[in-house]
């Protein structure tokens, strides 16, 4: 899917930077040369869509036809559909499976599945086109992720940054916490989550005496493999200790029992829900009040709970995700950055100058507004920033994304944000976080209303769910499974 002009193939055969009518540019160490009469083009592989995509577009037109178009570069770009439809694109065109195309110039890629390229070989060291001075311009945290190794080489640049966030159903909320003095501090933890939605189920269940057990769950969360990474960090543990590629897995079974119970615990008990793809899904239907999940997903928040018996308008709530008790403060880094792929000094250093610009902070916040990501550069993440941005630009915002927005960046510098580092078997050892307990609460949750319906009183049923064998029968098929996945 590579595009190369004549022109520039013949500069590379030839000598690697060639007087004439280009201009010189210099970034990092490296110097290049290209040609305005004779563009490098560059192919960009992206799983943006809806609205994320169409800001993308218009950024990628404004850029051939400003600096690219001066400097001699010409973008273009391609979804790819979902995220785990680019990961196999480009897994595919590493591997060369018969029908892939060649990977592109630039492809958007989660650490794991870049640090996969990097491995084969197949990725820039970006500091050759990056100076130090550019480099420190990015939050420390999210340019740290770039780097595998511990030889300074970065492979990932940020580009769009969330991390998690709480949304309530504030309308539903308000009644609930006036009739049973629930507030909002409660939430601030995990553990006074689990004790607010033990009291929604027990409030909703007396409201129906003669049917028993029939309590509504209030809360749910998107992402499991976050509650287990993010969750031990809390904790001061990480579950996967990585150096130089090379992970030792951190599964102390007394943190993976305050995981269990705050999480399956409540689960099968009724007062977690998960039903829809995303919990989000879980509101409109109101399954749920409240969930964690990223700051992305606050424009998908709905504005209406339609049951099929009811429709009525819901307001919001934005508070951090709760953390667990006694835990320190850190908040989930996540979001996909994008990684060059090796070719020739020109399609290299073309690649560079465009990831600069779509990451400078008025094009970064543009596409942040559409997205609700957060922008990468130190001196973007401002209130006053993004309302400027907005305002030169006519933004119409979504309301729901500007208010997620605001509230991260409000006190932007004093919060802290971690990832793990990646390694190789990294996104298969998150599919176990993300999957094993989650799957196991909803098959146990779906055998425990089974036997309810049939007559077993709920206390029974839940009893031997909820015993030390059982916890300890998961912790060690849990262990066994992450070890296999990750080595």
């Amino acid at each position: 899917m590579k595009r190369w002009s004549v022109a520039v193939l013949m500069i590379t055969l030839s000598m690697p930077f060639f007087a004439g009518c280009g201009t010189s540019q210099n970034s990092g160490t490296a110097k290049v040369k290209l040609d305005p009469d004779n563009p490098v083009s560059l192919t960009v592989w992206h799983y943006y869509n809806g609205a994320q995509q169409a800001t993308f577009d218009t950024l990628v037109e404004e850029f051939n036809a400003t600096v690219g178009k001066e400097k001699g570069i010409y973008v273009e770009e391609y979804s790819q559909g979902s995220v785990y439809d680019l990961e196999q694109a480009v897994q595919s065109a590493i591997k060369g499976e018969v029908g892939a195309d060649d990977l592109p110039d630039i492809f958007s890629s989660y650490a794991d599945t870049a640090y996969y390229a990097q491995q084969e070989g197949k990725l820039v060291d970006l500091t050759q086109y990056f100076s130090e001075d550019e480099l420190s311009s990015y939050v420390d945290s999210y340019i740290e992720e770039g780097y595998f190794q511990d030889d300074g080489a970065l492979y990932l640049l940020p580009v769009a940054k969330s991390t998690e966030i709480m949304m309530i159903n504030k309308t539903d909320w308000e009644p609930f916490a006036a009739e049973t003095g629930s507030s909002l501090d409660e939430l601030k933890t995990i553990e006074g989550v689990v004790d607010v939605a033990e009291h929604y189920y027990e409030w909703t269940d007396a409201k129906t005496p003669d049917i028993p057990d029939d309590g509504k769950a209030f809360y749910g969360r998107d992402s499991m493999s976050n509650y287990f990474i993010i969750g031990m960090k809390q904790m001061g543990k990480e579950i996967f200790e990585v150096k130089n590629g090379e992970v030792t897995l951190n599964t102390d079974k007394e943190s993976m029992r305050r995981l269990w119970d705050d999480y399956y615990v409540p689960y099968v008990k009724g007062y977690f829900e998960s039903y829809g793809k995303f919990r989000s899904d879980d509101v409109k239907t109101g399954d749920i009040l409240a969930y964690t999940g990223a700051t992305s997903s606050a424009v998908y928040f709905p504005d209406n709970v339609e049951n099929g018996e009811e429709s009525y308008p819901i307001d919001y709530i934005i508070q951090d995700a709760p953390i667990m008790q006694d835990g320190e403060n850190y908040m989930v880094q996540q979001g996909a950055g994008m990684a060059v792929t090796k070719s020739d000094d020109a399609h290299e250093y073309a690649s560079c100058v465009f990831l600069k610009w779509i990451t400078e902070k008025e094009q970064n916040l543009r596409f942040g507004c559409a997205s609700a990501y957060l922008p990468v550069l130190k001196e973007a993440n401002k209130v006053e920033t993004l309302d400027k941005v907005i305002k030169d630009n006519n933004i119409e915002i979504n309301e729901k994304s500007y208010d997620c927005l605001k509230y991260i960046l409000e006190n932007f510098d004093q919060k802290k944000f971690y990832t793990p580092k990646s390694f190789r078997k990294g996104y298969d050892a998150r599919k176990i976080l993300d999957y094993n307990l989650s799957d196991k609460a909803v098959e146990d949750k779906t055998a425990i209303d089974a036997a309810i319906a049939e007559g077993t009183s709920r206390d029974e049923v839940l009893e031997s769910y909820l015993s030390d064998e059982a916890f300890e029968n998961w912790y060690n098929d849990f262990c066994s499974s992450l070890s296999a996945a990750a080595k």
